[in-house]
């Protein structure tokens, strides 16, 4: 596992980046929300990265979250100002997994499941605000809601708004943005236009009147979280620029 003077030089690596993006966007870094992805790493990452100040950790699968936020919590205790950060697709038989420990979902992408999450939102007596995911690279291996052709497709956008009035209406489960991924080794401007073109969904819902607040953008990763940041990401998924390869 990484020393602390190595992880803290890591960290003031990607911050530098960040607001080099930032500033380069005409932005404010401090509007941007770093989150450290601690998938498949142990909870002793996690302890050493809150040492150095990081406070929001994304992780992929609610069973792993399950057992490594409880470890985090008997080493620095329940108030440690640690957000967590549920990042990849939840299955329906492990939305209580996500339910009891998440603090924010990243990847919505289906009114069962926000049906699931939701009822079990409130018997634990919590709150997951979310991200909606949504496709528009048009891959197949990508999760989310089509929506490749938005701009032209009303049957697309309807789709979309339809999920995020329902899910509106769902008690414990807020809509708090949009979460998309870009292409893997894909040219800069492909990776440059999903991000901007969901900007443009997030700009057109607010202008129609389908959300009463701007979205937060969950977009991009350790290759591209940069031009995600140019086109408007509030929230970028940083694991391997921090942490290096991650154990098997």
């Amino acid at each position: 596992m990484l020393e602390l003077t190595e992880l803290r030089d890591r960290r003031d690596a990607v911050m530098e980046r960040i607001a080099g993006a930032a500033a380069r966007a005409g932005r404010d870094a401090a509007e941007i929300t770093l989150v450290a992805v601690t998938k498949t790493w142990p909870a002793e990452l996690v302890i050493a990265a809150h040492a150095i100040g990081l406070r929001h950790f994304g992780e992929n699968r609610p069973e792993e979250l399950a057992v490594k936020r409880p470890i985090v919590e008997t080493a620095l205790g329940v108030d440690n100002g640690i957000t967590w950060h549920l990042i990849g697709p939840v299955q329906s038989r492990k939305s209580d997994l996500a339910a009891a420990h998440a603090d924010v979902f990243h990847a919505l992408d289906r009114s069962k499941i926000a049906h699931r999450l939701s009822n079990d939102l409130v018997r634990f007596g919590r709150t997951l605000p979310s991200f909606i995911e949504v496709n528009v690279s048009g891959e197949a291996t990508k999760h989310g809601f089509n929506l490749v052709n938005w701009e032209n497709d009303a049957t697309q956008r309807n789709s979309l708004r339809t999920m995020i009035r329902k899910t509106a209406e769902l008690p414990g489960l807020p809509v708090m943005g949009l979460m998309t991924m870009a292409p893997w080794d894909a040219e800069r401007d492909l990776i440059r236009s999903v991000f901007h073109r969901t900007r443009g969904i997030a700009d057109w819902l607010l202008a129609e009147g389908d959300v009463s607040h701007a979205l937060y953008l969950s977009m991009g990763m350790t290759d591209d979280f940069e031009i995600a940041i140019e086109e408007g990401a509030t929230h970028v998924r940083v694991g391997r620029a921090l942490f290096g390869e991650r154990e098997k």
